[in-house]
């Protein structure tokens, strides 16, 4: 491995939830309303997983996927039939990269010192699904290593256990946790990674600066406000 170890995030870093706002907007036709429904089906995507852990259960992400969605339209008072579910299940294993990725993971392949994973909720199956129907990614599958699935510890971020899971996948120990370095766009992901000692950079697209409180003193270690952000981040940390 190399000297530092980035660990992206795939759902909401790398992939946008764009194709599922379009893919809504052409059942629906109306702008507001699929974003409603794309907005409340994350919401209840990441609660179901903040829930499963409290309770000690656990679902696949496939599962938590497939039951938000369902109760998301049933939140909104949206109608789908069966056929157009099942179109919005598969749309969210070909999602699009952001326009800011392409650019970024060239500069960072550059990098000898760096070695890349995909960290993420999402099971192999269905981050295989994103990066293969994704140029941008399929063409970039050699830059990550490797794939780290919270799947194989049947409990989701920001638990610890899933941030000791990717330091034992990447060759880490306790006393090396700040040489990964989490690459995330979520927040809860962000204070898992700094609560256990690694370092983390959010990407904060929106430019909505750092507000959350869950532990106050926990914050994370860059923002970059563009993917492209994190190879000054890298540099520096590197010394070039």
């Amino acid at each position: 491995m190399g000297e530092i170890v980035l660990a992206f995030d795939i759902y909401g870093t790398l992939l946008s939830f764009e194709a599922v706002i379009h893919e809504l907007k052409r059942f629906l036709n109306d702008d507001a309303r699929a974003r409603t429904v794309a907005q409340t089906w994350r919401r209840y995507q990441l609660e179901y997983t903040f829930r499963l852990n409290s309770m000690g259960r656990y679902l696949t992400f496939l599962e938590v996927t497939r039951n938000s969605l369902l109760h998301a339209l049933d939140d909104t008072g949206t109608s789908l039939v069966d056929k157009e579910i099942e179109h919005l299940m598969a749309t969210y294993n070909r999602l699009i990269p952001f326009p800011d990725v392409e650019d970024a993971l060239n500069q960072l392949s550059a990098f000898s010192q760096v070695t890349s994973v995909i960290f993420s909720n999402g099971t192999r199956g269905m981050i295989a699904n994103c990066v293969e129907s994704s140029t941008v990614l399929s063409q970039h599958k050699s830059f990550f290593r490797d794939v780290v699935s919270v799947d194989e510890v049947k409990q989701y971020k920001p638990a610890p256990a899933v941030y000791n899971y990717l330091a034992k996948c990447v060759g880490r120990n306790q006393s090396e946790m700040k040489d990964i370095w989490l690459v995330s766009g979520n927040p809860f992901d962000i204070a898992g990674a700094r609560n256990v000692g690694m370092n983390a950079i959010w990407v904060d697209r929106a430019e909505a600066s750092w507000v959350d409180k869950a532990l106050p003193d926990v914050k994370p270690t860059a923002i970059v406000h563009h993917l492209g952000g994190i190879v000054d981040v890298i540099k520096q940390q590197l010394s070039l």
